[in-house]
C-alpha cells in the first residue's frame, strides 16, 4: 500500500511539472526615437539626480511639505493598503500548490426503519450511534499549468501595486512642489502688487494736489482713481488665489490647518533650478517610469490569464484521500478495528459546454490585446511628457532674461512718464499706459519663473523621479543593442 501511495505522489509531481498552456510573456516591441526633440544640445552633462529630487531646490519648507504628503496623504494610505491586499492574494495563490488538510468530526445518533422491504436483522439495533473522525485532503494536480498561470497573474498584480504606489509617490511629490511654487509665485505677485498699489496711491495724491491747484483736470483725477482701484482689486484677487492654493497644499499634505506666512519676491527668485538632463537623453530611460512599469505588469497579468482560461478547457485531475476512524462509541474510536482510509484520483472533463470555455479564452485574449494597447499608450504618453517638459524647461529658461529686461525697461518708462507728466510735458494718459505696462511686465517675469520651476518639476515626474549615470549607461547600451545611435 505504501508503494502505491509513493507511486501516486510521484505521478502527481510529474504531472505538475508539465509545461503550462497559454502564451509566455514577451514585452511588446515599441518603436521610439533614440532621443527627444527639443532636448538641450549646448549644455554639459548633468550630475545624477537623486530619488528625492525635490531636495535639489534647497527649500526646507518644501522638503517638510513633501515629507508630510508622502506620510499623511489619503492616496498614499490607499496605495499601501492595496499592496497589502495584493500580497495577501499572492500568498493565497501560492498556497494552492499545497494540499489543504481538513479535520472532519461527525458524531451522530440515528434510527433506521424496521419496516422496509428488506428486513433488518434482529442483531442490528434500529437506534445506534455513528462517530466519525477523519483527516481529509483534496489536491488538484496542476497538469495544464492553470495554477501556475494564476500565480503568475497574481504575482504581476502584486508587483504592479508597488509600481502604483510609486506613481502615487511621484504624483504627490510633484503636485506638492508645484502647489508650493504657485504659492510662492503668488506671494511675489502680491508683494509686487502691493508696491504697485502704493505707487498708484502716491500718484493719486499728486494728481489731487495738481487738481486742487488747477493744473490737472477732473479726467486725470478720475483716471488716477481708476488706476488705484484696479491695483487694489488685483491685489485682492491674488490674495484669493493664494488662499485656494494654500487649501490645496493643506489637503495634499494631510494638514488641514496648514498655515504659511507670505514670502517675498526674493523667496521665489532665489530657488535653485534642478539640472537639465544630459545631451542626447535616451528614450529607453522611459522603461523605469513607474506608470510604464505598472502598465507592463497589467499586461503580464492579462497574458497569464489566457493560460488560466485555456487550462479550464482541459480535464481537472485531483488527488483525494482521507484517514481517520469510525465507531459506534467514543471508547472504541481509537481501536485498530475502527480505522478508515481512502485514496484515489478524481477527473472532471467538460464534454459539452456550448462554447462557454472557448468564449472565456477569447475574452481573455481580447483583454490581453487591450492591455497591449494600454502599455503602448503609457509608453507614448511618457515620451510626450518628457518631450513637452524639455521644451518647456528650455524655452522658459531662455525667456527669463527677456522678461527681466522687459520689466526693467517698463519700470524706466514709468519713471520717465511720471517725470514728464509732473513737468507738464505729457498727458496723464502716458502715465496710465506706462503703469499698466510696468505691472504686466513685472508679473510676467514672476510667472515665467514659476513656469520654469513647474516645468522642471514636470521633467522630474516625466523621467520617473530623477536619473543616475548608471541608468543612463544601461539605457545607452540598450539603445545601441537595438540599433540606435
Amino acid at each position: 500500500m505504501m508503494r502505491r501511495i509513493v507511486v501516486a505522489l510521484g505521478a502527481a509531481l510529474l504531472l505538475g511539472a508539465c509545461a503550462a498552456v497559454g502564451p509566455d510573456y514577451e514585452r511588446p516591441a515599441m518603436s521610439l526615437p533614440g532621443a527627444y526633440p527639443d532636448a538641450p544640445v549646448d549644455l554639459p552633462a548633468a550630475a545624477a539626480v537623486p530619488a528625492e529630487w525635490w531636495k535639489l531646490f534647497g527649500d526646507q519648507r518644501l522638503d517638510e511639505l513633501v515629507a508630510s504628503a508622502l506620510e499623511r496623504n489619503a492616496d498614499m494610505r490607499i496605495a499601501v493598503a492595496r499592496i497589502e491586499e495584493t500580497d495577501a492574494n499572492l500568498r493565497e495563490a501560492g498556497a494552492a500548490f499545497l494540499p489543504e488538510i481538513d479535520l472532519a468530526a461527525t458524531p451522530q445518533r440515528q434510527r433506521i426503519s424496521g419496516a422496509t422491504a428488506t428486513p433488518v436483522p434482529s442483531s442490528i439495533p434500529l437506534v445506534r450511534n455513528d462517530i466519525r473522525l477523519a483527516l481529509g485532503t483534496s489536491y488538484e494536480l496542476d497538469f495544464w499549468g492553470k495554477l501556475r498561470r494564476a500565480l503568475e497573474a497574481t504575482r504581476a498584480s502584486a508587483l504592479g501595486s508597488r509600481y502604483a504606489k510609486e506613481v502615487v509617490t511621484l504624483s504627490l511629490a510633484g503636485l506638492t512642489a508645484q502647489a508650493y511654487f504657485a504659492l510662492r509665485s503668488l506671494d511675489a505677485q502680491v508683494a509686487l502688487t502691493r508696491a504697485t498699489l502704493t505707487s498708484r496711491e502716491e500718484t493719486l495724491d499728486m494728481v489731487r494736489r495738481r487738481a486742487r491747484g488747477g493744473i490737472a483736470s477732473d479726467l486725470d483725477l478720475n483716471q488716477a482713481e481708476l488706476s488705484r482701484a484696479d491695483a487694489s482689486a488685483q491685489l485682492k484677487e491674488l490674495q484669493r488665489q493664494r488662499a485656494l492654493v494654500l487649501h490645496q497644499l493643506a489637503t495634499l499634505t494631510g494638514r488641514l490647518d496648514l498655515s504659511l506666512a507670505e514670502g517675498a519676491l526674493s523667496d521665489l527668485l532665489n530657488l535653485p533650478l534642478p539640472p537639465l538632463p544630459p545631451t542626447g537623453l535616451p528614450s529607453t530611460l522611459l522603461e523605469r517610469r513607474p506608470d510604464v512599469l505598472l502598465a507592463e505588469q497589467q499586461l503580464v497579468a492579462a497574458n497569464a490569464q489566457i493560460g488560466v482560461a485555456r487550462a479550464a478547457m482541459f480535464p481537472t485531475i485531483s488527488l483525494t484521500s482521507y484517514l481517520g476512524a469510525e465507531s459506534t462509541s467514543l471508547s472504541n474510536l481509537l481501536s485498530s478495528g475502527a480505522s478508515i482510509w481512502s485514496i484515489g484520483f478524481g477527473l472532471t472533463a467538460p464534454i459539452f459546454d456550448a462554447g462557454r470555455y472557448a468564449a472565456r479564452t477569447q475574452a481573455a485574449e481580447a483583454r490581453q490585446k487591450q492591455a497591449v494597447g494600454v502599455y503602448q499608450k503609457a509608453v507614448e504618453a511618457a515620451f510626450r511628457d518628457v518631450a513637452d517638459a524639455l521644451a518647456n524647461v528650455t524655452l522658459t529658461a531662455a525667456a527669463e532674461q527677456d522678461q527681466r529686461d522687459r520689466a526693467l525697461a517698463a519700470r524706466n518708462v514709468l519713471r520717465l512718464a511720471t517725470l514728464r507728466y509732473e513737468s507738464g510735458y505729457s498727458a496723464y494718459l502716458e502715465v496710465l499706459v506706462a503703469q499698466a505696462a510696468a505691472n504686466d511686465a513685472e508679473l510676467a517675469f514672476v510667472r515665467n519663473r514659476q513656469a520654469h520651476l513647474a516645468a522642471s518639476v514636470d521633467l522630474m515626474k516625466a523621467l520617473g523621479g530623477g536619473w543616475s549615470k548608471d541608468q543612463l549607461a544601461v539605457s545607452d547600451a540598450a539603445l545601441r543593442g537595438a540599433g540606435g545611435k
